[in-house]
């Protein structure tokens, strides 16, 4: 009988099609996707245990998940055969084995997401970025409103309430805006995420901005610490993207 090893996978997808990431009842998600993939691959029941849930219509570049698996196929044949079995809106990018020890979640100290917000509605283009009605945005004062958003924080009035999750601090490590032609980008990296903490800091920014209010007031909602603030909106989830999940190099294991 073939030990266990615990495989690490490098996933992306398209959330255009999915509830999200996490398995639910009579929808159709990422995670319960391809844990059917895995298990008409090995004949096993596994779970899939991934560095963060991404929301319904959210899209991931490189995302983490992990499961443990008895049988002889290599990284290399793991890859092939779930992409065998996938439809072509979720691609596995690599697999690696990893110490028995890692928690693709747990273990993740530092998140980056990117948030692409549209200067006008492009129909080819409403399920990859965001568009909120009526807005006003300049690059200078997006980003000066975002400064106070920086450090290690309790980042309450830009989540949804969870009873389950009491620690509300973040460490926010940095907020890069790019203006393009047709749209900005947000990217935004922290060492961990609240449940919608991301759309709302782009939907507030975005909010603030067009009422040309002064970052002083973003770091009066930030000290509320509050999640009902009548200033935080969150923007829409197709301009979300998880792009980078890092973790310590020490629980990695040579290739094989």
């Amino acid at each position: 009988m073939s030990e266990t090893r615990r495989i690490l996978l490098k996933l992306t997808y398209d959330g255009s099609g999915f509830c999200g990431w996490q398995k639910q009842h009579h929808q159709h998600s990422i995670q319960a996707t391809l844990e059917r993939a895995i298990k008409r691959m090995t004949g096993q029941d596994r779970q899939l245990v991934c560095s963060g849930r991404t929301d319904s219509g959210v899209h991931a570049t490189s995302q983490y998940a992990h499961f443990d698996y008895e049988g002889r196929m290599s990284p290399e044949q793991i890859v092939k055969a779930l992409n065998r079995l996938l439809d072509h809106d979720i691609r596995v990018l690599e697999a690696r084995n990893i110490s028995l020890e890692f928690h693709a979640r747990y273990q993740a100290y530092e998140r980056s997401y990117k948030y692409l917000l549209a200067k006008d509605i492009v129909p080819f283009q409403r399920l990859y970025m965001g568009y909120m009605v009526n807005q006003r945005l300049f690059l200078t004062k997006l980003a000066e409103l975002s400064v106070p958003l920086l450090g290690k924080h309790d980042f309450s009035s830009f989540a949804q309430p969870n009873p389950e999750i009491p620690n509300r601090v973040c460490d926010l490590k940095n907020i890069r805006i790019t203006e393009y032609e047709t749209h900005f980008e947000f990217i935004i990296t922290a060492d961990r995420f609240l449940h919608n903490m991301v759309r709302r800091i782009v939907g507030t920014l975005a909010n603030c901005c067009t009422k040309n209010l002064d970052p002083g007031t973003i770091a009066k909602v930030l000290a509320e610490a509050h999640p009902k603030q009548t200033l935080v909106v969150p923007a829409p989830p197709g301009g979300l993207y998880l792009i980078d999940v890092k973790y310590p190099p020490e629980y990695f294991e040579p290739r094989g």
